[in-house]
Parts: structure tokens; C-alpha cells; sequence
């Protein structure tokens, strides 16, 4: 009986630890508007049409155990995956948006973890390929999870999935929910401390 006590226990604390970047999670990010499409992805779209264009439906994703697995298990898998390097290394150009096979960059693990979510049947309107700028200055590519317990963040930095707000970036545009084409400046509440990427 003791050993099922300390089983049900540790399962608990294993759900909790889980669950603890979803407590207290702030409401959805703010948008201002449209703004202009990432070069990058502006070329995916015309190599990748049919990942781009009218959502035809805009929803997001409604945590259950089924689906805080899932989002765990694409974030973990995918930058294990991965090895991290720049276009410049892969390509030979500096930008280049592409799905990766066994190396990319931060666009290239964001595009993958999106695709693998809406292939679990997730609506690619809750899935949002984002734009931030790292403590550094420098520009990085995450995925954004609309979700009903506000907006996670996977990221190839980060194995853990957070609510926006717990991570250390400037958020400063991304996809819009209802076309997949269109991007929209986001609000943080934080850019006038900080520069904007252009």
C-alpha cells in the first residue's frame, strides 16, 4: 500500500511540475495591427503555398492532459532532434525558412514544431510562428500556442513550454490567427525599454 501511495505521489508532483508554467498564466498577447511579413517567410510561402493563406477557422487550443502532452512531447522531441545551426551553415545564405530534417535554425525548429502540432489535428490558427528579440538584441523565431489558459511558448532555446510573460523576450510580431500569410505587431507592454527589430 506504501509503494502505491508514493506511486500516486510522485505521478502528482510529475503532473504539477507539468502544469506549473500554466498557473497564473496572463490573458493572450495584445496585437496592434498588421506589419510587415519576415522575408524569410515571405520566400516559404511561395515554396510551401498551401502552409500559407485564409485559416478557416480561428480557435484556439484547449489544454487537456491529451493535448499539454502532445505540445510537451513536439517541443522536447524536435530540439532534441535538431542540431542547431545558422542559415549561413546550412545554406549558404543568411535567411532562408525552410523545414528542417536534422539541422536548422530558430525559424527552422518553430516551422517544424507548428507543422507536427497541426498534424495532431491542432488548428493552425492557434499556431503562430513569432518574432522576438532576445536580452541580447539579437532577433530570434519561436512558436506561439494560443491556448485557453493564454499564449505558451515553444521555443529551441527552451525545453520548457511557458506562458509568454515567463520568458525573458520582447515580443514583436507574428502570425496573424486568421491569415497565415499576414503577420501582425504584437504589444508587450515592454517596447519602450527596448528597440524594435525592423
Amino acid at each position: 500500500m506504501l509503494t502505491s501511495t508514493k506511486s500516486l505521489l510522485a505521478l502528482a508532483a510529475l503532473i504539477v511540475g507539468l502544469f506549473a508554467p500554466l498557473v497564473g498564466a496572463e490573458a493572450a498577447m495584445a496585437t496592434r495591427g498588421p506589419t510587415s511579413q519576415p522575408v524569410g517567410h515571405f520566400d516559404f510561402c511561395k515554396s510551401y503555398p498551401a502552409e500559407c493563406g485564409l485559416n478557416t477557422e480561428v480557435a484556439s487550443v484547449r489544454i487537456t492532459d491529451r493535448t499539454w502532452a502532445v505540445i510537451m512531447e513536439v517541443n522536447s522531441s524536435v530540439n532534441i532532434g535538431i542540431t542547431a545551426k545558422t542559415d549561413q551553415e546550412v545554406y549558404g545564405v543568411p535567411e532562408h525558412w525552410a523545414y528542417p530534417t536534422t539541422e536548422g535554425d530558430c525559424e527552422d525548429f518553430a516551422l517544424l514544431k507548428q507543422y507536427m502540432l497541426e498534424r495532431e489535428g491542432f488548428p493552425r490558427s492557434a499556431l503562430l510562428l513569432t518574432v522576438v528579440r532576445q536580452s541580447n538584441g539579437e532577433g530570434h523565431a519561436v512558436l506561439t500556442v494560443r491556448t485557453d489558459r493564454g499564449d505558451m511558448i515553444l521555443d529551441n532555446l527552451d525545453q520548457r513550454v511557458l506562458d509568454w510573460t515567463l520568458t525573458p523576450y520582447q515580443y514583436l510580431k507574428r502570425q496573424s490567427e486568421r491569415d497565415s500569410s499576414k503577420w501582425v505587431s504584437i504589444d508587450d507592454g515592454r517596447e519602450m525599454l527596448v528597440g524594435s527589430v525592423r
